[in-house]
């Protein structure tokens, strides 16, 4: 995988504030602060997506994460917290290094951040809800 700007805040040759690092991840400030605390959790072992994230790799991902959402609720007290893994550019991944962030939501500030969720629940009837379940379970066989 080619060199990243994640890869590089690794080595230190783009230097950035660090919130929390063990021998697996590092989190650190996302540099756009979205919103007030926004930060960003990383594995150490790089990948370019969720997709071709090791189980192994995923299980300090998994620990990891609520410490940094822990952390940023005793610092801030936000009245909501977003975590969000875009994979592949269509989803808007621009760095193509496993990430997630930390999006703090606070109710009465106007932070520039959201988006649209649309449900189609009304559109699809159990059987071909039943289809979808079938088509994504088999893939575990």
């Amino acid at each position: 995988m080619a060199e990243t700007v994640f890869g590089k805040i690794l080595t230190g040759e783009i230097p950035s504030f660090k919130v929390y690092e063990d021998d697996y991840v590092y989190a650190f400030l996302d540099i756009s602060q979205v919103t007030k605390g926004h930060t960003l959790l990383i594995p150490k072992k790089a990948s370019a997506n969720i997709f071709e994230t090791d189980e192994e790799t995923m299980k300090h991902i998994g620990a990891a994460l609520p410490k940094v959402a822990n952390a940023i609720k005793k610092a801030f007290n936000p009245d909501g917290l977003n975590i969000i893994q875009n994979n592949g550019e269509f989803a808007d991944q621009s760095v193509f290094h496993l990430h997630f962030h930390f999006l703090p939501r606070y109710e009465n500030d106007i932070d520039g951040f959201g988006y649209h969720w649309e449900t189609h629940e009304e559109e699809l009837n159990d059987e071909q809800k039943k289809e979808i379940a079938e088509q994504i379970k088999a893939q575990f066989e």
